[in-house]
């Protein structure tokens, strides 16, 4: 069963960054379906090198995907594995908070380093 997306509108059509590394027939069949535009990288076809377009392509999207990587890792290494709460409302407010807390410590980082 292919994953669903939440879709982010662009001017010609839907884009969806995808949660896997790689594409799939299944995902990329759903998503041209719904009329998403893929944003999943290319695999290397075997025994043969990967033309230098498909290089770019990927090493774009994988400059978005590791910015978005890096903020969860850092979440879940200073929040645990875990939000141990009783109820949707209050993990939601778990959730919330850390992303407060992650994007001060953010702006504070960045000030520090721009003034240096």
């Amino acid at each position: 069963m292919p994953f669903r997306l939440p879709s982010m509108r662009s001017i010609d059509g839907i884009m969806a960054e995808g949660d896997t590394a790689y594409r799939l027939k299944a995902n990329e069949d759903f998503m041209e379906k719904q009329g998403f535009i893929s944003k999943v990288h290319r695999k290397k076809t075997h025994l043969k090198p990967m033309s230098r377009h498909i290089l770019r392509s990927n090493a774009e999207k994988s400059v978005i995907r590791s910015r978005v990587e890096h903020v969860f890792a850092d979440q879940k290494s200073h929040t645990g594995l875990f939000i141990r709460t009783v109820g949707i409302s209050r993990a939601t407010m778990r959730i919330r908070l850390a992303n407060i807390v992650y994007n001060m410590r953010r702006f504070f980082f960045e000030k520090v380093n721009a003034s240096a």
